[in-house]
């Protein structure tokens, strides 16, 4: 997601392009969907809080209401649910070992996951870039210490697996486990532009893949072990922690906790940014596709066909140009939301509330919640109630919450 090419005042709109792109997107996307835009506000959440860079906002699944934010210079922050709350905590502190640099912004610490048994076995999951050695990114066990729920313990960090990555960019960084139980890792193609390396149809790489892992045992030679039941753990040549692949660099996934539909958003390059609904052993295209579009990588061989997004949308100001994964709305204070997928655009600011019907397999809604301020949209994020947040790096790190009805 945070790539430079997007990020910077380098990344010019072109206006020639937008008209042809919005008549593209009314003819593939946008066809027979409700786009009236939503009666739903947006108000900064916990007023008092900023956290520099906040990476990521989620719960521990522990019935405990409690809220962790994570800052990509490599700390955890630990809060009650409470908009009066004045000071987060420190959970964790791995500043010392976490490389983030603003020149190289797609590192640092990306990614949490805590383990479904967390209340019991106080264990969570960080995928981060570590300091020892450029590039390297690193996905790592850590408990809580036994004594203080709000205190993780540096020294228990046990590390699964290191990839060295050949650049600074695209190093997905989403982590989240999924109603089976087992750990599943977003990764980027490797980065650079045009996907270099081909990785993304390459199924010898991790880079541009899903990974599923086994967290709960281990195999020999591995600090987890490969679920047996893995698309491509019996195909010679293939790594076998793979569960999906063709992706450029997710930028975020999530499991809808009713639905059971796995939701990743995929940061696109030259013209459109995508949704999908990821199932296992599927194919989502990159680099012979961007979103539903040829790219220009076609001398690629296919391991196997490859599925269309849901849902893609083109690079222009009516848009954006880099979509920020979200959250499946399942709270309770915004019933204009329930159900919907909430999204946004880093470069736009935008945000959007989209629908999909699983029986005919549309998206039947794609609506825009207005919010004046447009700030960067960073990450999306929900605490136990299903109440969903996001946040922004401007003004000292916020985060923001979702209202019903319209500013006044």
């Amino acid at each position: 997601m945070f790539q430079s090419v997007r990020f910077f005042a380098s990344t010019l709109f072109v206006a020639a392009f937008s008209c042809c792109s919005m008549t593209m997107v009314r003819e593939s996307a946008a066809q027979e969907m409700e786009q009236t835009p939503l009666k739903v506000r947006v108000e900064r959440a916990f007023p008092s809080i900023t956290i520099e860079r906040p990476i990521f906002v989620t719960h521990a699944g522990d019935k405990s209401g409690r809220l962790f934010v994570g800052s990509q210079y490599g700390t955890i922050y630990v809060m009650p649910n409470d908009e009066s709350v004045e000071e987060a905590e420190v959970f964790l502190d791995i500043t010392d070992r976490v490389m983030y640099k603003d020149q190289e912004n797609e590192e640092g610490l990306l990614g949490i996951a805590f383990h479904p048994d967390f209340k019991k076995n106080g264990e969570f999951f960080l995928y981060y870039t570590a300091k020892k050695e450029a590039h390297l990114s690193t996905l790592s066990r850590f408990r809580v210490d036994p004594k203080n729920p709000n205190k993780a313990l540096p020294e228990s960090e046990e590390i699964l697996w290191t990839l060295k990555q050949p650049f600074w960019n695209h190093n997905g960084g989403s982590i989240v486990f999924g109603p089976d139980g087992y750990l599943y890792v977003g990764l980027g193609d490797g980065g650079k532009a045009n996907d270099p390396l081909l990785s993304g149809q390459d199924l010898s790489t991790w880079f541009g893949k899903i990974l599923r892992l086994d967290v709960n045992n281990k195999e020999e030679g591995k600090a987890y072990a490969v679920p047996k039941d893995n698309p491509f753990v019996n195909q010679s040549g293939a790594k076998p922690e793979i569960y999906a692949y063709g992706f450029r660099n997710i930028w975020r996934m999530t499991f809808d906790p009713q639905s059971k539909d796995f939701w990743v958003a995929d940061v696109g390059q030259d013209l459109w940014e995508e949704i999908n609904l990821v199932e296992k052993g599927g194919n989502y295209g990159w680099s012979l596709r961007e979103g539903k579009h040829d790219f220009k990588n076609q001398g690629q061989k296919a391991p196997s066909p490859t599925i269309d997004p849901i849902f893609d949308y083109p690079h222009n100001e009516s848009w954006g140009k880099s979509i920020t994964g979200g959250q499946v709305y399942h709270g309770t204070k915004v019933p204009s939301l329930a159900g919907a997928y909430l999204y946004g655009d880093y470069v736009s600011g935008k945000l959007w509330a989209l629908r999909y019907d699983a029986k005919s397999k549309k998206v039947t809604a794609n609506q825009q919640i207005i919010w004046p301020p447009s700030l960067p949209v960073v990450t999306f994020g929900e605490d136990e109630n299903g109440e969903v947040y996001f946040t922004t790096v401007t003004s000292g790190g916020r985060l923001y919450k979702f209202v019903e009805g319209l500013n006044p």
